[in-house]
């Protein structure tokens, strides 16, 4: 039996990634995944010829000296075809019909929003220095409650509103989510913004041929179901076909829970960390609603759409109920006309648990049902920005977070993973490290989510790994 220098459970962009960069720094990288192919969240699927995005919508700072510039540079991602979204108006977010444009570049920003609140013209200065500094170590706020800061630094309801309405890419909760995770979740896409011209698997695809030619390998159908301790060290992982696979370090990018669940007997994972770990509690799942539109119906649009109902944006993630959307547009290929756009909204695991016991395909008529009408929600408030949407659309494929639970083994289908906590920060904001010496983790669940996260998480994993090594 072959023995690697490291073995990466799940291949999502933080197993990917981890694979690439080790395996380009020499070492001999086994990456094991249960699906019949690999992605999580980045991979794509197809529908009669067409593909459909999971979860890649949209990347921030791409360009020299932005926040992941260096990092896609050493992953080869930068020469994926990338799209630059509107500088002017990268994000549009609609609140009670009025709709408010994201200008790229941090002063630009702030001088533009300044244009429409000139009252707060001090506190948008500070709100863009602090989003500016957001990675450096002293600047990290974990501690900081993000709904407490913004009603400290600004006065207007609709202003916080307005700068918080493009954060369905994370779950705003008022007593618990981190300045943190939200200058995180935000910053990078002022710097630039940018969509692929083509599915989220180009990246997928780039990262695996990446891992290859360095000599690693990417096994799919290998779903990992218990790995082997023995003298305080990980030394084998079982796969639910009997395959066995030896290394020295062994990276999970499972879900923290997931990964204790796989370590089945330990004399150094106590109980008391396993507890912990099991009782952390997730982000909100999201509803999907990929629309495959008639060729030409309506014109392709350069930038995100957030669109809200109700103006109580951070009531969306506990209300879960279609009152605001993102709106995606998938960026036509070349010589072929604008005919898909992607819907997103919040969907709590509450919705859906009646059908946790059923699997893909076998959930019931209740089920359609349920999909159908948070589609026809979704798609009349996005109408309000999209006239015409509803005639537009030729074909609907929906998920919802039992969808990414059986595809991701996320549980309750989570979006964000392990929801941070302003409250108990070094509970919530794990490192990569856990009590067994060459277990690793990384991934959405460890540090911050997101693209710009996990690649950062990513990073810090791998730092890990040298200092094992």
């Amino acid at each position: 039996m072959k023995k690697n220098d490291i073995i990466i459970i799940g291949s999502g962009l933080g197993g990917l990634e981890c694979g690439m960069l080790l395996s380009k720094r020499g070492y001999s990288v086994l990456l094991l995944e249960a699906q019949s192919q690999p992605g999580g969240c980045m991979q794509s699927y197809s529908r009669r010829g067409n593909h459909y995005d999971t979860g890649l919508h949209y990347v921030g700072g791409l360009r020299e000296g932005e926040a992941l510039h260096d990092a896609f540079k050493e992953l080869g991602l930068l020469d994926l075809p990338w799209q630059h979204l509107d500088p002017e108006a990268f994000d549009k977010v609609t609140i009670g019909g009025e709709t408010f444009a994201f200008h790229e570049g941090f002063d630009e920003f702030a001088y533009a929003m300044s244009q429409r609140f000139p009252k707060e013209k001090a506190g948008l200065q500070q709100y863009v220095d602090m989003l500016r500094h957001c990675n450096d170590a002293d600047e990290m706020h974990a501690d900081v409650n993000a709904w407490q800061w913004m009603h400290e630094t600004f006065n207007d309801e609709l202003l916080i509103s307005v700068l918080s309405g493009t954060s369905l890419k994370m779950e705003l909760r008022k007593a618990t989510l981190p300045l943190f995770t939200y200058a995180h979740g935000n910053s990078s896409f002022i710097e630039s913004s940018w969509r692929l011209k083509g599915p989220g698997n180009m990246l997928v695809e780039k990262l695996v041929e990446g891992i290859r030619s360095n000599g690693g390998e990417v096994v799919c159908n290998a779903q990992v179901t218990e790995l082997i301790e023995t003298d305080g060290r990980l030394t084998t992982a079982i796969c639910s076909n009997g395959e066995r696979y030896e290394a020295d370090i062994f990276i999970s990018n499972a879900h923290p829970a997931i990964t204790c669940n796989l370590v089945k007997d330990s004399k150094i994972m106590k109980g008391l960390y396993r507890r912990r770990i099991g009782g952390l509690e997730n982000t909100f799942g999201m509803f999907t609603c990929s629309l495959k539109l008639k060729e030409g119906s309506l014109p392709y649009f350069n930038h995100n759409k957030f669109i809200y109902s109700d103006a109580d944006v951070w009531g969306l993630s506990e209300r879960c109920d279609c009152s605001g959307v993102l709106a995606s547009a998938r960026v036509p290929e070349d010589g072929k006309p604008f005919c898909q756009i992607d819907l997103l909204t919040p969907m709590s695991w509450n919705d859906c648990e009646r059908w946790q016991d059923t699997t893909v395909g076998r959930r019931g008529n209740d089920y359609k049902d349920l999909k159908a009408l948070m589609a026809s929600k979704c798609i009349a408030l996005a109408e309000t920005q999209m006239p015409g949407l509803q005639d537009a659309i030729e074909e609907i494929y929906c998920s919802t977070p039992l969808t990414y639970r059986d595809y991701n083994l996320s549980p309750q289908g989570t979006a964000y993973g392990i929801r941070k906590d302003c409250n108990a920060p070094l509970m919530t904001i794990l490192t990569p490290r856990t009590p067994i010496p060459n277990l690793l983790m990384t991934g959405q669940n460890i540090m911050v989510h997101g693209l710009h996260g996990v690649t950062i998480t990513a990073l810090y994993t791998i730092r890990e790994v040298r200092n094992e090594a």
